[in-house]
């Protein structure tokens, strides 16, 4: 895949679809016909059908697992966004929704969600001004699809993106979500999670709206979300939960004060941990990025192995968590949000700020993600089935993998499933789109290695706080030609047990002796010198 203009950090000269409408869907969202909202019903009531189908066919031979899912060169083009963006409407915001849209729109994405933090000043006040807002964002800028969405205080764990694409129902679906099932409002633990999640698959089912999406956010960044809730959130909507932040925002807090940084961790991960309501099992490490990307996606063998080796759809992404950025001049403007919902406009101090830690949308991180149209709903629906590639520093232009066997001769892609007789051969191909122009620091990144990771899907683990798989390892490495097409292939011989890969791939200047990241430096990490990308994982079943 390549970015819909071949550089997803590079200028903005896409060629979109004038004709589709502002709402971005196949279908006005406000369009009550029966006839319509009965399609919606069953086209949403599809969708997660087909993801717990995925999830149940694991590592068997029913009929379902013989269907392709996300087969190769489906049409798809590729949109680069972001899903986790603050404004002035969170406490501790500043920018405009106009002000980071327009940024986004600099750095090359295609798409960004608004996710202002959950509580009482937002769901009693910042929701009705970020919707007109956002509305406004969609008029005056409409090659950025923008979306409505929060950042959810998930009861008895971290956070999360909570979204929805544009629909006469958003916001009240929204501002009777926070209301219910906001920790900082409702409080609660648990199980009001995962009610929260199947109040959201309950509006889709019911046609409100076509389709909502959960991210887990920095999932490790307090040792808070424990193996057993990140299974439970899956399996109480697989339509809705469906992946976490493989990479946290914040990435320029590693930038040592000496060179103007904050010196703090890449990604704020240098809270005090563990703490006590942290998931007693994690290791130490797991409180570090490792390469920018959070612990529980970057250890060979670790938490995500874990899902993926269960036959679990858990998608990662990477985005920006953007609220002040890094030598930027503005400040905060000075309305009391807890009365008004809204810090008011930021001021131009004419200082750079030295404590500031993030990126703008797309300066940085971008997700990737492959859709069959410029739309609200279609770009939802990628990064629902998992046809996710997440990129540091613009390290890679685009990816193409494919993944095939003499039983499915056209292969599946990034989120994919296909199947592959007992004792049979499954070939997989990876090109990838070099690099050519800077990146947001001025240099041209160079790709030096990918790793190619898999590891048998074993099913269900009786233990629900697994997070280990000790059979995932590094199939193979491979040294990427300084000059010239980047194209490998490899192939998994006389294949018995059912198994999914994955890709990864660095700039190959900090690894550790065996290739992998290294732990992040508290104060001392330039993201700039330390680049990845990580793809989504194929599973293949055999039969």
């Amino acid at each position: 895949m390549s970015h819909s203009d071949g550089h997803p950090h590079g200028d903005h000269t896409h060629h979109h679809h004038e004709a589709e409408p502002v709402e971005g869907s196949w279908l006005d969202p406000g369009d009550d016909r029966p006839s319509s909202v009965e399609r919606r019903k069953f086209l949403a009531g599809m969708g997660i059908a087909a993801g717990a189908i995925g999830a149940l066919a694991a590592g068997t031979g029913t009929a379902a697992a013989r269907v392709p899912v996300n087969p190769w060169g489906g049409g798809e083009r590729w949109y680069a966004g972001d899903h986790h963006v603050h404004t002035q409407y969170s406490d501790d915001g500043q920018y405009t929704i106009e002000q980071q849209v327009a940024k986004a729109r600099q750095f090359g994405l295609d798409w960004v969600v608004i996710t202002d933090h959950g509580g009482p000043a937002h769901q009693k006040f910042s929701i009705d001004q970020v919707t007109p807002d956002v509305e406004r964002a969609r008029r005056d800028q409409r090659d950025v699809l923008v979306y409505q969405g929060l950042e959810w205080n998930i009861p008895g764990a971290e956070h999360a993106t909570v979204f929805l694409p544009p629909g006469k129902h958003t916001a009240d679906i929204l501002k009777a979500f926070e209301l219910s099932y906001d920790g900082r409002i409702a409080g609660g633990s648990e199980p009001l999670a995962l009610a929260a999640l199947r109040y959201l698959e309950a509006q889709v089912l019911s046609g409100r709206t076509e389709i909502a999406l959960m991210f887990a956010n920095h999932p490790s960044r307090r040792g808070v979300d424990s193996p057993h809730e990140l299974r439970g959130w899956r399996d109480a909507a697989p339509g809705v939960a469906v992946g976490m932040e493989g990479a946290p925002g914040h990435q320029a807090a590693g930038i040592p004060r000496s060179a103007g940084g904050p010196g703090r961790a890449r990604g704020y991960y240098d809270t005090a941990a563990p703490l006590p309501e942290s998931f007693p099992g994690y290791p130490a490490e797991s409180y570090r990025t490792h390469g920018g990307f959070d612990w529980m996606t970057a250890k060979v063998g670790g938490l995500w192995d874990s899902l993926l080796a269960e036959g679990r759809p858990w998608w990662i992404t990477a985005n920006s968590d953007v609220h002040q950025v890094f030598a930027d001049t503005f400040t905060p403007g000075g309305q009391d949000y807890a009365t008004t919902g809204s810090k008011g406009a930021p001021i131009d101090s004419g200082v750079r700020q030295t404590g500031y830690g993030d990126f703008f949308p797309g300066q940085y991180g971008a997700n990737v993600v492959g859709a069959r149209s410029r739309s609200y709903v279609d770009v939802m629906k990628g990064l629902q089935a998992g046809k996710v590639l997440t990129v540091h520093g613009r390290l890679v232009d685009g990816l193409q993998l494919r993944v095939r066997s003499r039983d499915d001769l056209r292969g599946v892609t990034l989120g994919g499933r296909t199947f592959v007789r007992r004792g049979g051969d499954v070939e997989v191909t990876i090109e990838i789109d070099r690099t050519t122009s800077p990146n947001w620091s001025g240099s041209v990144p160079v790709l030096a290695k990918v790793d190619l990771i898999s590891g048998p899907v074993t099913g269900p683990c009786a233990d629900r706080d697994v997070f280990t798989a000790p059979e995932t390892t590094v199939a193979k490495t491979f040294e990427v030609p300084r000059k010239g097409k980047i194209r490998f292939t490899h192939t998994f011989s006389g294949v018995e047990r059912s198994f999914y890969l994955r890709l990864r791939g660095s700039d190959g200047k900090r690894l550790t002796s065996s290739g992998d990241p290294v732990v992040d430096e508290i104060a001392n990490s330039d993201p700039w010198e330390d680049l990845w990308f990580y793809a989504n994982p194929v599973f293949v079943d055999a039969i």
